[in-house]
This record gives C-alpha cells, sequence and structure tokens, in this order.
C-alpha cells in the first residue's frame, strides 16, 4: 500500500460525508502519475470511540478520574451498561445497514436518555409526516449528543462532533494558547488519533504528509498530526493547507508554527502542490507557488514561480478512493427538515465554476450540493 503521498483531513469535520477536499487533489495528482492515499481520520476515531470497545474505554476513564460530575452525567454513568450494549447497532443504523431498528428505536424502552430527550414530547409535530425512519435518526442523534455530553464534562472539554477545540482556532491570530496545549499531555481523542495515524504511516510509507484544514475545528487535530510525525517520523515531509490557512495564514510569522509542518500553502492547492512534489525529488528545484516555510529560523513566503494555476479542465476528477464511504453517519440534529439536508444522508459538491472571469480575483469556487 506504499504511496508516494498520503491525504489527510483531520478531525473533526463531518459526520455524514467526506470533506471533498483531500479528493480533488487525488484527482490532481492522478492527472501526474503521482501515487497518494487519502484517509478521513476524524470519521475513523468517531467510529472507534462510539464503539463497543471505545465506549467501554471511556466510562473506564472516568472511574480512573474521580471528580464531581453532573447529575446528567450521573445518570449517563449509571446507564452505561445500556449504552455500551446499544452504541453499536445504534451506529449501524445511522449507516444505513440496519433501517428495520428504527421500529425499536422509537420505542422509549430501547435507547438510554439523558438531557437531551427532555424536550421529547415536542417530537410528535414534526415528524408525523416526516416519517418513523428520520424520528429514529433524531433520537439516534440525541443519543449521541447525550454521549457527547458526557464525554465533553468528563472526558475532554475540547471535543464535538464536527469540530475539535474550536475556539482554539478561532483565535489562531495567537497562537501560545495552542501551542501551550499541543506541548501539553496527550487527551484522549489524541492518543486515538495518534495510534490511528501512526499504524497508516508505517503502512503507507509516505514521503510527505498534506493536511487539509478547512475549518478552525480542525486546525488543533492538523497541529497533533504534524507534531506526531516530526517526533516520530522526521524524514516525512508536512505540508498544510485548505480554506483556514487560506483565510487566517496570509500574514504568518509566527516561526513556532514550522515545529509542526515544512509547508504551508495558500489557495488552489493543485499547482503549489505539484511544486512540493518536485523540490522533494530534486532538492535544487526551489521553485514554489504561494508557500511559506522557514529559512534560517525565519518564516518566508516564497511565490517564485511563473507558472499559472491549472484551469479546471486541466485538474482531473475527484477521487474519493481509500475513504470509508459505507461508514459514514447520517444524524438530524434538528426537527427542522430544512435542516436535514446538512447532516443527514450523502452529498457531494459538483464544481460548476472556478477562478475569476475577469482575473482579478483570488478565487471563485461556485459549488451545487447533490
Amino acid at each position: 500500500m506504499k504511496s508516494s503521498i498520503l491525504l489527510i483531513t483531520p478531525p473533526f469535520t463531518q459526520l455524514n460525508t467526506p470533506y471533498p477536499a483531500t479528493a480533488y487533489i487525488k484527482g490532481f495528482l492522478n492527472t501526474k502519475n503521482i501515487s497518494s492515499f487519502q484517509c478521513d481520520l476524524g470519521i475513523e476515531v468517531i467510529l472507534e470511540v462510539f464503539s463497543k470497545k471505545g465506549l467501554t474505554k471511556v466510562f473506564e476513564k472516568i472511574n480512573l478520574e474521580n471528580g464531581p460530575i453532573s447529575e446528567n452525567s450521573k445518570r449517563i454513568n449509571a446507564l452505561r451498561n445500556q449504552y455500551i450494549i446499544t452504541i453499536d447497532p445504534v451506529i449501524k443504523f445511522l449507516q444505513g445497514k440496519n433501517p428495520s431498528l428504527s421500529y425499536l428505536i422509537c420505542n422509549n424502552d430501547f435507547l438510554p436518555q439523558a438531557s437531551r430527550f427532555k424536550d421529547l414530547e415536542e417530537l410528535d409535530w414534526a415528524f408525523g409526516t416526516m416519517g418513523i425512519q428520520d424520528k429514529a435518526k433524531h433520537l439516534a442523534t440525541l443519543y449521541l449528543e447525550d454521549l457527547s455530553d458526557f464525554i465533553v464534562e468528563c472526558i475532554d472539554p475540547h471535543f464535538g462532533f464536527s469540530r475539535y477545540a474550536e475556539k482554539l482556532g478561532r483565535s489562531a491570530n495567537s497562537f501560545d494558547e495552542l501551542y501551550d496545549l499541543l506541548n501539553g499531555k496527550l487527551s484522549f481523542f489524541d492518543e486515538i488519533l495518534c495510534a490511528n495515524l501512526s499504524k497508516k504511516l508505517e503502512i503507507i510509507e509516505p514521503k510527505m504528509v498534506a493536511i487539509s484544514v478547512p475549518f478552525p475545528g480542525n486546525l488543533y487535530s492538523a497541529f497533533r498530526c504534524g507534531q506526531l510525525i516530526k517526533k516520530h517520523f522526521p524524514n516525512i515531509k508536512v505540508a498544510m493547507g485548505g480554506g483556514f490557512a487560506n483565510t487566517e495564514l496570509r500574514s504568518l510569522t509566527d516561526n513556532r508554527v514550522f515545529d509542526f509542518f515544512d509547508f504551508i500553502t495558500l489557495d488552489d492547492g493543485e499547482l503549489p502542490f505539484e511544486l512540493l512534489v518536485s523540490n522533494l525529488e530534486n532538492s535544487n528545484f526551489n521553485e514554489f507557488k504561494r508557500t511559506f516555510l522557514l529559512e534560517n529560523n525565519t518564516v518566508v513566503y516564497k511565490n517564485n514561480s511563473k507558472r499559472s494555476d491549472y484551469k479546471q479542465s486541466e485538474v482531473g476528477t475527484p477521487d474519493y478512493s481509500n475513504l470509508l464511504l459505507d461508514k459514514y453517519i447520517s444524524v438530524i440534529e434538528i426537527a427542522n427538515p430544512m435542516h436535514k439536508m446538512w447532516s443527514d444522508g450523502r452529498w457531494n459538491k459538483l464544481t460548476m465554476a472556478h477562478g475569476c472571469y475577469w482575473g482579478n480575483v483570488l478565487f471563485v469556487i461556485f459549488h451545487w450540493i447533490i
């Protein structure tokens, strides 16, 4: 399974579908005959924690840390056996693998219930016309959110299903708080993330790892991934790009960031990434496109390539291979059907236009969600 490049989406982005950034880059690399492997570490970590084995570890951990907890968490802890017994079938149902479980879920005696179920009597109007499948998905989502509340209070205050340590990411213009946390003890989720990533690195043996950071909720985990690679796999180069870098790191000056990454690229990733690969293959190549790196312990921005970015017709077709497409989880967080398209079912972005017609704007991408 060896590949030149490992493409990573760090925890956490979406439960119901893969974020498409790595698929776009992998599709482009295919056109250049550059071998790559991609993974969504977010869904992999979620599935490991929210399993019979994972929840057993969660509840064992709470017993090791004696401290005051809320009445809600005490209730969840008291119902631990019911959570451990029900978690695997509930996850399979949310993956679309056991639709008949909806009838059992809609019976009030199947799922253990805590504070998220307190307004349950108000749901009848919402699901009267939507059907038993949607009602069961919503109840199963409340069940997962109860467990999330328990984890946040008792195990890891930074956890969130679609974000991790988002507050730190949003204040990334000041790196101090994030840097201090990264130099502290690994969290429960960090340990699982690092173990999963280490296994992949040992099997794939990439020359470079490219980490996509689309949102603030991915930033902390991206740094954890970079930290692991730098410490235990020092021969592997680490690059970071994505929406967060494009908007928040355009004036990067803190050289501590490069304790975790070798390169940070901005905007369209195809050409900058192709040039990074060329630099790895030839140390004298020294041509970059919109790339931050460290030279003489100083952050420098290199944009010395005279090549133009690729047109949409030249970047290839997104490639979703390697991703666990049948294991994503469809949830319904809010009863309002207008909101369910974001978290329920599978969807993909269809790029209808890319770039500015007049050539005056850095990037314009028009997506349809299908």
